[in-house]
């Protein structure tokens, strides 16, 4: 029986390979390497270098996880060119524009980026334009929201019992959620006209004079909040739907036999169905009125005065209106953060709930 004979670079190849062996397949070592030369090329090489070397970096990574997971991972490899476009078309722009955050540069000019570092955050923090744009988007965002939310529990109260043409009729009122924010900003500018708007006619059938609803800050806030409840109650609805129907009906049944009044069936059968999908749906329109932009832009353009100014219209003022482009990104990952913490919030209230259920 012979012995093969042991020799160095049979022990080399028999030694497993740490994360800092160069290899093709060493996708590990790439990414430090991209980890170390993004942010260093960003701070001392001039832009068009930084970039080139920037997308040099994310290529060897892509390469090394390819050749990596060839042969041995194949359901990763199918799913590769969707992760790729995904890279291209949402994660390379978002960082980049974090990047961005962190330097003085407007986009009208052609003058390259100057690093700045936290500069555009202090003044984002230290401008009272931005707090007072919080204050409004919050005051928005407490009224519409509430108002989505009671309209919409009472849409799905109405629409759980079967009555003549529910079908019909609930398509109907899941229409606005169909249509897009130009048709339902364009929809409510014609319809708060004052010249031939229906509101300022049914107004002028008693008062003999036209009605100007966006006149005051007020009045302009509260058109606001009708168009968005409007376009959205009925999201509201289906998620509370979802839950009223699936409800057992044996559970109603018993109740009435022990003579339970309609509140003590709500608060013990139905409400711990819907709580759940009530603080979903929360959550998600909380998140989107909190970024609302679309329908304020539309109606109202901030106005009167800056009085409906949103921080989502500040953001897009900063950006394509003054062209300060470093504090417009810096902005607006400050109120992705601030998402962020809702979303982590309403996780954890909801995990604490269960704990305790």
């Amino acid at each position: 029986m012979t012995q093969t004979p042991v020799t160095t670079a049979t022990v080399a190849a028999a030694r497993p390979a740490t994360w800092w062996t160069p290899r093709w397949s060493n996708w590990r070592l790439a990414l430090v390497v991209a980890a170390v030369v993004l942010p260093a090329s960003a701070l001392t090489l001039p832009v068009n270098a930084a970039f080139w070397l920037s997308l040099a970096a994310a290529t060897l990574v892509a390469v090394t996880a390819v050749v990596d997971a060839w042969g041995r991972r194949r359901g990763p490899l199918l799913v590769a060119p969707a992760l790729a476009l995904l890279f291209v078309t949402n994660l390379f722009p978002l960082m980049w524009s974090l990047g961005l955050s962190f330097f003085r540069y407007r986009a009208n000019r052609g003058a390259a980026p100057v690093f700045a570092g936290f500069a555009n955050y202090q003044t984002v923090f230290a401008s009272p334009i931005v707090w007072d744009r919080l204050q409004t988007t919050a005051l928005v965002v407490i009224l519409t929201v509430g108002t989505q939310m009671i309209v919409g529990f009472l849409l799905a109260l109405l629409f759980e019992k079967e009555f003549p043409g529910r079908r019909v009729l609930l398509m109907l009122v899941l229409t606005p959620m169909m249509l897009s924010y130009v048709a339902i900003g364009a929809f409510f500018r014609y319809y708060y006209e004052p010249t031939f708007g229906l509101l300022s006619q049914a107004v002028r059938v008693f008062t003999g004079r036209p009605f100007i609803l966006l006149d005051t800050p007020a009045r302009a806030l509260a058109g606001i909040i009708v168009a968005d409840a409007w376009m959205w109650s009925p999201f509201v609805m289906l998620l509370v739907l979802s839950g009223l129907v699936s409800v057992p009906a044996y559970l109603y049944e018993a109740a009435e036999v022990d003579r339970a009044s309609w509140w003590r069936r709500f608060w013990t059968i139905t409400f711990p169905y819907i709580r759940s999908l009530l603080l979903l749906a929360l959550l998600f329109r909380t998140i989107e009125a909190f970024k609302i932009f679309d329908v304020v832009f539309l109606l109202t353009e901030g106005g009167p005065g800056t009085s409906t100014e949103t921080i989502g219209v500040y953001v897009y003022r900063l950006a394509f209106q003054y062209f300060r482009t470093g504090e417009s990104t810096a902005l607006a990952y400050i109120l992705l953060f601030i998402v962020v913490v809702l979303t982590n919030l309403y996780l954890y209230f909801v995990k604490q709930r269960s704990a305790e259920a």
